[in-house]
């Protein structure tokens, strides 16, 4: 019985979608340097994150969510569905550079407006600062924010501050200094939350990459203080607050049923800055590595009446995943061309499966494949660093392939290689697949990224050249 009803549920929600019925509401909480041990759910004590604990506890914590070592890569994937490498997007772009992501690239946020969305970015773009590649010309109705790192700074010839540009659409709304940065997590709530009042009787798509917790840290006048962990835990705190708002305002409109919320980090914690970098928790490694403390990162996803409470999903999911996803989830199915490499993972998030939709999870570092994984386990077919600003370890220094079992050992110290070369060959082989399509300096299936000829300053400078950041750096 319970099987008939199943399909007839298929059979029915086929035609509604069919018929133009509105998708949920998405919403993307996106971190930045947020490590794996930053938050409640996954094991933090010295910063409290209620808001956090009950987003989990009504939802669903993703335990092998992956993202990408470096803030502009991290977040063309998850704008476009690919691994960085395919679209020509290695590591992080500065001000006033010529490259930037292409406008060719197919964004979340176009594919959303395909299916009637309204769409929102508010806070950290970091995929390119010139006119053709901001959010307003890559699918978002309206931008408000700071377009890349907020240590970004360069000095304004008006007013000969170090400043970093807050923007409104295309048009630059304030310089900030540092200290002006510390109301940047208020004003990115209160925008979210008009946002989300102003498109309630529509299905929208909010995008909400947030300045916080990168460096320089700035939490707010309230919650300076306040934390047991310094200055970073008081941002983190605030953060959560953020998010707690914004969860109160979905259940005050009554859109909770119809809205699927991800909380989820660009990389993991920045640890050479110390008391003001965060924690991976048990996982090894940091920003800049692919190490699982590098790229794995704390996630939770709700949607009352749909994701069961309390639930954990331990298959391997990401970023790149969430354009394919909410693809799926508006009624519609992303085109074979171009390729992507996401994949839709809404029956992960229903209990429908534990399987994950991919063949293997690929770690690159710029344009190189430094570890692939399936399942449990994971290959290193490189020397990895152990984070920005380090090199590598002894035990890492090993030119012949490293294999790790994650389920048995989540900290990555037991090479396993010798143990199991039918495992090595297996992911060997994907890692050369994948490096032939997209890796290294002879790829066949790379994309190009947007240029544009004479990139400028989105403000007058007295210490940087337009056009000085002229590609992504790997490493940034």
């Amino acid at each position: 019985m319970k099987l008939i009803l199943l399909s007839l549920g298929g059979l029915l929600w086929a035609p509604l979608q069919a018929a133009g019925t509105a998708g949920p509401n998405i919403v993307i909480i996106f971190i930045d340097d947020m490590g794996y041990g930053d938050i409640g759910p996954f094991g933090a004590t010295k910063q409290r994150t209620p808001n956090l604990d009950r987003m989990a506890g009504e939802g669903m914590k993703l335990t092998s969510f992956y993202a990408a070592p470096v803030c502009s890569v991290s977040r063309a994937q998850l704008l476009t569905g690919c691994y960085g490498p395919r679209i020509s997007v290695p590591g992080v772009y500065g001000p006033g550079g010529r490259s930037g992501l292409n406008p060719a690239e197919h964004t979340i946020a176009e594919r959303m407006q395909e299916h009637g969305y309204a769409t929102m970015c508010i806070g950290k773009w970091h995929v390119g600062d010139q006119p053709a590649f901001l959010p307003t010309r890559q699918g978002f109705d309206h931008y408000f924010g700071i377009p890349y790192s907020n240590d970004m700074q360069k000095k304004s010839t008006e007013t000969g501050l170090s400043v970093v540009p807050q923007m409104r659409d295309e048009k630059v709304d304030e310089l900030l200094t540092d200290q002006a940065q510390g109301h940047i997590v208020e004003r990115y709530t209160n925008e979210a939350i008009g946002f989300i009042r102003e498109s309630k009787d529509k299905p929208f798509l909010l995008y909400l990459p947030h300045t916080a917790v990168h460096t320089p840290i700035a939490p707010g006048e309230a919650f300076r203080g306040k934390s047991a962990n310094g200055r970073f835990g008081d941002w983190v705190e605030e953060v959560d607050w953020s998010t707690g708002r914004i969860l109160d305002t979905l259940r005050e409109l009554k859109l909770e049923e119809r809205t699927l919320v991800i909380f989820t980090s660009d990389n993991g914690p920045w640890l050479i800055k110390g008391n003001d970098g965060g924690s991976a928790g048990p996982l090894r490694g940091g920003k800049g590595s692919t190490w699982e403390g590098g790229v794995r990162v704390p996630t939770i996803a709700r949607w009352p009446g749909k994701i069961a409470p309390g639930s954990v999903c331990d298959a391997v999911a990401g970023t790149i995943d969430l354009l394919p996803t909410a693809v799926a989830l508006a009624g519609g199915s992303v085109p074979p061309e171009p390729v992507i490499d996401g994949r839709d993972i809404s029956p992960l998030l229903f209990g429908k499966t534990t399987e994950s939709p991919r063949e293997a999870h690929y770690y690159f570092r710029g344009y190189n494949l430094e570890a692939v994984r399936q399942g449990a386990w994971k290959l290193a077919v490189v020397p990895q660093h152990e984070t920005m600003g380090k090199g590598v370890l002894p035990d890492a220094n090993i030119k012949t392939p490293r294999l790790y079992n994650l389920d048995a050992e989540i900290g990555e110290k037991t090479n396993l290689a010798d143990q199991h070369p039918d495992i090595v060959a297996k992911l060997q082989a994907l890692a050369g697949k994948m490096t032939e399509e997209i890796g290294g300096p002879s790829p066949k299936a790379r994309r190009p990224d947007g240029q544009v000829a004479n990139p400028k300053m989105l403000y007058p400078t007295g210490n940087a050249k337009p056009g000085a950041a002229k590609n992504a750096k790997a490493d940034g």
